[in-house]
């Protein structure tokens, strides 16, 4: 009964309990618990019961569910490339596959005045003040099939820089002899629309362009490399100028590229299918599995 009790009003509502509160802590849950029940109840007695317990209401994540009625009919296609195939069939030996975006604001702040050594039992230090030097922008595109990198730093972003990475791209092997290009972005400004695909028809007519869903960058690949480099480049932020930084993610793409490696991709058409037919309960006028595909 105590049990069914400390998880019942943990799942509460935290309106319900009239407290001015937004989550409740496991000290909240103890004092309500010993002014209930008949027997005390420590706070470790409480914590062992919810840790045990399935559903964990005091955890959230932010998640944003489907904006776009023709989801499924934007996504199946981009999904189909992870997996080597269009329009049914296979991609050849000289279609390419590429994700790209940008990734805004990199900033270089210099904490060098100020940062120490680490040291037996002791980690590296770096004072929260800086001087801040200047930020640019990192655009990239990520060869999904051979786990290749190609990138470039710019003032700014746009439609100017982004085809400026297009060209870059354009100019070296094996794009250069390619036979079909198909460049996966989302709906950033700087490639936005049907105006966007004309604009690379324009400048190749190899190349395919093919937009994200709203709100789904996360089936755009190349915002894996750059949490890739979030993490491992550009973290701890200690940069004494912009050269610094540009240097660093060339190196970096260098380092990637001796060695490429495709990202394990599982998300495919069928787990699409799967998952929207799961939340279809959410909003079933907005998006429904019957609207891709095949």
């Amino acid at each position: 009964m105590d049990r069914a009790w400390v998880v019942a009003a943990a799942c509460e509502a935290v309106a319900d309990t009239q407290e001015p509160l937004s989550r409740q802590s496991l000290a909240d849950l103890t004092r309500r618990a010993n002014q209930v029940l008949t027997r005390p109840m420590s706070r470790s007695t409480v914590w062992r019961i919810l840790h045990e317990d399935a559903i964990k209401p005091w955890q959230y994540e932010h998640w944003i569910f489907p904006r776009d009625p023709h989801f499924a009919v934007k996504a199946g296609p981009i999904l189909d490339l992870y997996a080597g195939i269009w329009e049914g069939k296979p991609l050849g030996s000289k279609d390419y596959v590429l994700s790209s975006d940008e990734k805004t604001s990199i900033q270089a702040r210099d904490h060098s005045d100020n940062e120490t050594p680490p040291k037996p039992r002791r980690r590296r230090r770096i004072d929260p003040e800086y001087k801040r030097q200047g930020a640019v922008q990192y655009l990239a595109a990520w060869d999904v099939l051979r786990g290749m990198i190609f990138g470039r730093c710019e003032a700014k972003t746009g439609i100017d820089p982004f085809g400026r990475l297009v060209d870059q791209i354009l100019e070296i092997e094996p794009y250069k002899g390619a036979e079909r290009i198909f460049l996966i972005v989302d709906n950033g400004s700087s490639h936005r629309g049907k105006a966007s695909i004309r604009r690379m028809k324009k400048k190749d007519k190899r190349i395919i362009l093919l937009h994200t869903p709203v709100h789904a960058s996360w089936l755009n690949q190349v915002e894996i490399y750059f949490s890739i480099i979030q993490r491992k480049v550009l973290t701890p932020n200690n940069f004494p100028n912009l050269d610094a930084v540009r240097l660093r993610l060339r190196l970096y793409e260098e380092l990637s590229n001796a060695q490429p490696k495709p990202f394990r991709w599982k998300f495919t058409r069928q787990k699409l299918e799967s998952w929207l037919y799961r939340i279809k309960p959410h909003f079933p006028e907005k998006t429904s599995p019957s609207q891709s595909t095949s």
